[in-house]
């Protein structure tokens, strides 16, 4: 299908003004592009028609530079049917380093995702782990400039096709793409008369919650419910962070949009007990699904799903800190996106629906005065650190969640999902 076509296709089934509109607040919610900033994208090339709005209005914005690094879904494939063997312990590392390299001299980021969520699901388990931890490696980086929020980042999803018709089976492509379209700029804020000031008044509320556990200054979080006893005990010195954050660079932006979680950093050393997956992970093109783990001195000793298994383990040995927690995160289970009942196969998404944790690198931020801090004192605090960062969903209506004060008193945070208070 050529360019043209697939345009006229796309406005014909995503409405063009709500699309704009998504690509406005990338610009001016989610990244707060400064004046002069280049920008770096990264997109699925069928998500061209968003990417070319968000450069516009980026532009608009003073941007320097804008540079866009698309992926393809045949191509990946492509890979896993005709590449040898070998090429699955190899990645990009210059185009990461160049990447880090852009980051260091001030340019923002921005990530489009989109892809299939089952596009890897019929390939070879160990071929998928080993391509992931290869590009795991080669994006450290990059990754070590985001998490450690050294810059304005933001992510943004755009409607593929393929994604639409697993979130929408029933449907026609069309239909589905344009369902989960307007799902998207549903969640995104987008289809408010003034999407810009419904996020400003969003963050606020956000911010009420964090100060709120900021003065509680929990010890730790106990999540109960079924096939959950889990205590997650928090780094010393945390800091609870939602919504908008100010970077190292002093630009503050909302690195995730949608985004309804308030979120910390678990002591890497200090997790015990076990907990149930509450929804599909997908990650990198695999659905993994019932993920039931038990953890022993902060570190999973026992991994079990009930599809995508061999994939979550490879997962886990990527490094040592795969094994252990680097975010802990409260989601009600009123949540938009919850209330929604779509479930989207997309981490972005569906974590904004419940209660997460998150394998591997910690981000600097969720501690205090985390810029000033050495990354041999983050450790030192309890931060983890590894090539993944992997978010996965454990909250529910059933899930209870209480914390654990300096004291060892417990106080009641969530009952059934929702905030106690």
């Amino acid at each position: 299908m050529s360019d043209f076509s697939q345009n006229n296709h796309a406005d014909a089934v995503i409405d063009p003004v709500k699309l704009d509109k998504l690509a406005e607040v990338a610009v001016k919610v989610g990244l707060q592009l400064r004046k002069g900033q280049d920008l770096v994208i990264t997109a699925p090339v069928i998500a061209l028609p968003l990417v070319r709005r968000i450069a516009e209005h980026a532009y608009k914005a003073g941007a320097g530079l804008v540079t866009p690094f698309f992926s393809d879904e045949d191509m990946a494939l492509s890979r896993f049917q005709y590449a040898p063997d070998e090429s699955f312990d190899h990645a990009s590392d210059w185009l990461y380093q160049g990447m880090a390299k852009a980051y260091e001299n001030g340019a923002a980021r921005l990530a489009i995702t989109g892809d299939n969520p089952m596009l890897l699901s019929a390939q070879d388990a160990g071929k998928v782990a080993r391509a992931n931890k290869a590009l795991s490696m080669a994006y450290q980086p990059a990754l070590e400039k985001i998490a450690g929020f050294d810059i304005n980042w933001n992510i943004v999803s755009y409607p593929n096709p393929s994604w639409a018709k697993l979130v929408f089976p029933d449907d026609t492509p069309e239909v589905a793409t344009h369902k989960l379209a307007e799902a998207i700029f549903a969640a995104s804020r987008v289809t408010n008369a003034d999407p810009v000031s419904a996020w400003a008044e969003h963050n606020a509320q956000l911010r009420k919650r964090t100060k709120i556990l900021n003065e509680r200054n929990f010890r730790s979080l106990h999540f109960t419910g079924p096939d959950t006893d889990l205590t997650v005990g928090l780094a010393d010195g945390h800091e609870w962070h939602g919504g908008a954050s100010t970077a190292k660079n002093g630009i503050t932006c909302n690195p995730n949009i949608p985004t309804e979680e308030v979120f910390t950093t678990p002591h890497a050393l200090r997790v015990e007990g076990t907990v149930s997956s509450t929804k599909p992970l997908s990650h990198q093109g695999t659905i993994i699904d019932d993920i039931r783990v038990r953890f022993e001195g902060g570190r999973i000793v026992e991994a079990k799903a009930s599809k995508g298994e061999a994939v979550l383990n490879k997962v886990l040995d990527t490094d040592e800190g795969a094994r252990r927690l680097g975010e802990v995160a409260l989601v009600p289970h009123s949540s938009p996106i919850s209330q929604s009942g779509l479930l989207f196969y997309n981490t972005l998404f569906d974590e904004n629906a419940a209660s997460h944790i998150a394998l591997g690198q910690c981000y600097s931020k969720c501690f205090v005065n985390g810029a000033d801090l050495t990354p041999e004192q983050i450790a030192a605090q309890g931060g983890n650190k590894s090539f993944i960062h992997i978010d996965w969903m454990i909250g529910s209506d059933k899930i209870d969640v209480d914390g654990i004060a300096q004291d060892g008193t417990s106080v009641p945070v969530m009952r059934k999902g929702e905030w106690v208070a």
